[in-house]
């Protein structure tokens, strides 16, 4: 009889706050009692009261499972290059820092010698005709090249690339480029730069007007391009 007493008060008093004014958070839904102070009305065994009224929604305390929100995923970092001597190598890869501006530079950021002509007409001399043979003012430009190439910091790749002029059958001046920019090529491994390519271009992309002796004079050279 005690026991079933107890519950008729409990439920006496759960209505009589319902009848004294227990209210609700603004926008709250159905479920859960609350009374004036926000706080869930329990029964005497501690439960959660649930009617038709409105409510916070899922409460823990009530034995809700309250699904927690994701955490976002991090936002990746990305790193921005940084090319601060501006010789277009990324600071993490430039093993030649400080470069000066304007300089021609290698893979790793380091200076290297800029691309050479050596214009027959130039140093003042050609190849005899039908001839490869280099000539002594020839060897002395090709002997500067080498030694500002074994002194930069950087590492060249030579290539060294024959023409003449459109005088002769066109094979033969193919030929004969190739001739001539081989020899270049040797004397440069002769004085210790041993990267090198080698082509022969004949008549092709000529510089001067070939109707011209000057013309031709111009068009007959041996172009070294480093990189």
């Amino acid at each position: 009889m005690k026991q079933f007493d107890k519950k008729i008060s409990v439920l006496a008093a759960a209505m009589g706050l319902a009848a004294a004014g227990a209210f609700l958070p603004q926008g709250a839904s159905a479920g859960y009692l609350v009374d004036s102070s926000g706080d869930v009305v329990t029964d005497g065994y501690g439960e959660c009261w649930k009617g038709s009224w409105e409510n916070p929604g899922a409460l823990e305390a009530c034995g809700d499972v309250i699904e927690k929100a994701a955490e976002p995923e991090p936002e990746p970092v990305v790193s921005t290059p940084r090319d601060s001597d501006g010789d277009g190598v990324d600071d993490e890869q430039d093993q030649c820092p400080n470069t000066p501006a304007g300089r021609k530079v290698d893979s790793d950021g380091c200076a290297i010698v800029e691309n050479m002509t050596l214009d027959l007409k130039l140093v003042e001399e050609e190849f005899d005709f039908d001839s490869a043979e280099l000539k002594p003012r020839m060897m002395e430009s090709l002997r500067d090249f080498a030694e500002r190439v074994k002194a930069s910091p950087g590492h060249e790749h030579v290539t060294v690339i024959g023409y003449t002029d459109s005088t002769g059958p066109e094979e033969y001046n193919l030929n004969l480029s190739l001739r001539r920019a081989q020899a270049v090529a040797d004397y440069l491994e002769s004085l210790g730069i041993d990267d090198i390519e080698v082509r022969g271009e004949g008549e092709a992309n000529p510089v001067a007007d070939n109707s011209t002796r000057e013309g031709r004079a111009k068009n007959r050279r041996v172009e070294i391009i480093t990189n």
